[in-house]
Parts: structure tokens; sequence; C-alpha cells
């Protein structure tokens, strides 16, 4: 199959209380990062980066006229691949040599990203759509070649650790250690909001705990810490975002499938 060049590579939605979301409308769903942009009066936030094809710095050049920080809510490659991008690298301190490390070369391809059994585990979590096929629906652009992608390391700037307030001139958001997903899973709360910025700690679909950086006993803790929060909105690492009911519904479906 022939990919075409893609018109534009970031779809973008602007919600309130100063958030736009980004997607990559040309990744398959399976691997479809959300990007949260966080307005700022001295400093703005990007939380994750997406895959890291095309740019992010460009896309966003219209939303940005300030310093930056990119936060990394985990280090899994469909959430950093943009990070190199940006002066200020922000990440959980257990997994920055993850975000520094290089990466090898290889295809957009749901085989070469997760593997026969990778697959298999995405499968048996409720990934019906993780079969064969590309990772990309289109080119980012002219002479990108997709048999042959590796997301470029970044610096981390600054390690984050749980309590950390990243503080933006007239908005505060507590770093919330969250593993579970991976050893240095984050979140970011904004209490006086109630809104939460959760990562692939929590989303509107089937969560992972299922790999080698997976660990369901601290995922445990995690959902239940969360669950106590005031929340009034999450924003999720992948789906919609969605309200504290919904919220309880997927705490309360991850404990009992854990026996928690």
């Amino acid at each position: 199959m022939t990919l075409k060049i893609a018109e534009r590579w970031f779809d973008t939605k602007r919600l309130d209380n100063g958030v736009t979301w980004l997607w990559e409308p040309h990744v398959i769903p399976l691997m479809r990062c959300n990007v949260w942009h966080v307005r700022g009066r001295d400093r703005d936030l990007l939380i994750d980066t997406g895959l890291g094809v095309a740019s992010l710095h460009d896309a966003t050049r219209h939303l940005i006229d300030k310093p930056v920080k990119a936060i990394a809510t985990h280090t899994h490659g469909d959430h950093v691949g943009g990070h190199h991008e940006f002066a200020e690298c922000c990440v959980h301190a257990l997994e920055a040599e993850d975000l520094e490390e290089a990466r090898e070369p290889r295809a957009l391809t749901v085989e070469a990203y997760f593997g026969a059994e990778g697959m298999r585990k995405m499968q048996a979590a409720g990934y019906a759509d993780c079969v064969p096929g590309p990772l990309i629906t289109a080119l980012p652009h002219a002479g990108f070649d997709p048999t042959r992608f590796a997301a470029k390391p970044a610096k981390a700037t600054q390690l984050l650790e749980e309590g950390q307030i990243l503080d933006t001139g007239d908005r505060a958001f507590e770093v919330l250690h969250l593993p579970g997903h991976s050893p240095g899973s984050i979140g970011l709360w904004e209490a006086a909001t109630g809104t939460l910025f959760s990562g692939d700690a929590l989303y509107d679909g089937p969560l992972l705990d299922q790999f080698e950086d997976g660990d369901v006993p601290a995922y445990l803790r995690t959902m239940k810490r969360l669950r106590e929060l005031p929340v009034n909105v999450v924003h999720g690492g992948h789906e919609p975002s969605f309200g504290r009911a919904r919220m309880l519904e997927l705490i309360d479906a991850y404990l009992a499938s854990r026996g928690g």
C-alpha cells in the first residue's frame, strides 16, 4: 500500500480552562497519544509529545509564545517522540534514562513495535485491533521512510518526584507518582480546578499492566489513591476526557479485575 502525504499531522481542539488537546489522526488509534497544551501566564506546559514522526514544535507555534516545559507522563514510545524538540524536558527520575536512550530504527508496524508476544498480551487486554499492519495511515512529509524510524532521544532537564509543583505563574500542578503502567508514570493534579492529567495510569480504554515494566500491586495502590481525589475532569493519555463518575467506574472495574 502506498501512503499519501498528510496535509497536516496534528489535529487540535481548544477546551475550556486554558487547555488544548492535540492528537495525530494519521496514527492508528492503538498508538494515538493525547498531547495536552496548558496555557500559563509565564510559561506553558506540553504534557506528552506523541510518536515523533512529525514536528510537534512546528504544529504548536500558533499556540505557544512563551517558555514551555515538555512533560513526560512516562516514556513509552507513543508519548515522548517529540520531546527532543523542546529545551526543557521533565520526566520522573525512574524513567529519565529511557528518555535519553538512543533507539534503534525499526518499521512503523504493529508487529515491529510489539512483537508476537506483545500483540498477544494486547489482544488479551482488550485491544482486538492489535494485529499486524502499519502504525501510520499517511506520511508526514515527502521522503519519510516508514520502514526505518527511530524517535530521537531527549535530554532530561528536570527530574520529577512526588509532590513537586509545576508552576505556570497563574496555575499550579502537583506531580503525582502513579506507578503500575510503568515505574515512573506520573500525573499532574490541579487541586484548584479538580483537573487531573493522568497519562496512561487512567484513560477510558483497556488499561495495561501486563508488560515487563507493569506492576499490578503498584497499580492497585495508584487506583485506590486516585479514587480518593476530588476530581472533576480527567485528561488521559489516550481517548477523550471524562468526569468523576466515569473515573470511578473505570477505577472500580480495574480493582475488580485484579481482586483489589
